[in-house]
This record gives C-alpha cells, structure tokens and sequence, in this order.
C-alpha cells in the first residue's frame, strides 16, 4: 500500500456499504476492527454479484490469509462508506486486493486495506487454484 494519491476513479469497482448504528464505538466514529468487515462485505458482495452464484457453494473457497489497513480519517454513522476495489496480485492460487473506504466528499480515502485471499478446498482445506469463475470476474480488475 503505497502512498501515491487514491480516489474513487482509481478503483474498476465501487460499492456503497451502508453504516450502522452500532458501528460507531464510545469515541463518536466506526471502530476499527468495522473497517475489516467492510472489506469483507465489499470482496465477497462484489464475488457474488460478478459471478451470479452463491460463492459458498463452489468447490474452492478463499479464505483470508492476510489483511492490513492504513487508517487515515474517522468513517461516521450515519453516512454510506463506497468501497473501491481493485486487485493488485492475481495469483495461482491467491488474490491480494486493495480496498479503499470513502465517505462523503472527500476525494481521498478514509482508510486503504489490503486483504488477502487463498483458496482451498472443503473441508482438508488444501490450497487450490483461484476457481476459473472468480479468476474470470477478477482479470478485469487488476491494476
């Protein structure tokens, strides 16, 4: 995650994650640990609506190996964060994406994240190629 300048036109994809009430913490903004569970929101909604299948149900499943974020401004309920999205690595068998949180008017993100898939198989949970139908939805989007 470098620090070259980052806004919403840089990411092929962008989705609008609806805040919570009970995302803000006692400090008045999201608590951090909410920041992750936008970036899985924002992953694995865009993998579904791509592929137009429930992605639970494939043969190959990517679990989270890695994530990471830079926090750079406080995200507020009420206001809608847009998740860009863009992959940076599109492996074999894993996918680093970058994920970009913003909110309102401000050109630059709140926060940048990297969040890391490897896929495996069921239940032995040996590593496995990115199935073709995700790499598919994926190719579009590295950059």
């Amino acid at each position: 995650m470098g620090e070259q300048t980052r806004t919403r036109h840089g990411y092929p994809v962008v989705r609008t994650i609806s805040t919570r009430w009970e995302d803000e913490d006692v400090y008045g903004h999201v608590n951090n640990v909410v920041y992750y569970s936008y970036f899985d929101t924002a992953v694995n909604g865009y993998l579904i609506e791509a592929t137009g299948t429930d992605i639970r149900r494939l043969d190959a499943y990517g679990v989270v190996a890695e994530t990471g974020c830079q926090f750079r401004r406080e995200l507020r309920f009420p206001l809608d964060v847009e998740a860009g999205l863009k992959v940076t690595k599109l492996g074999r068998s894993s996918v680093v994406y970058e994920i970009a949180l913003f909110q309102g008017d401000h050109a630059e993100p709140a926060a940048v994240g990297r969040f890391v898939h490897v896929y495996v198989t069921g239940a032995e949970r040996a590593v496995t190629p990115v199935p073709e139908l995700i790499r598919e939805v994926l190719e579009p989007l590295v950059g």
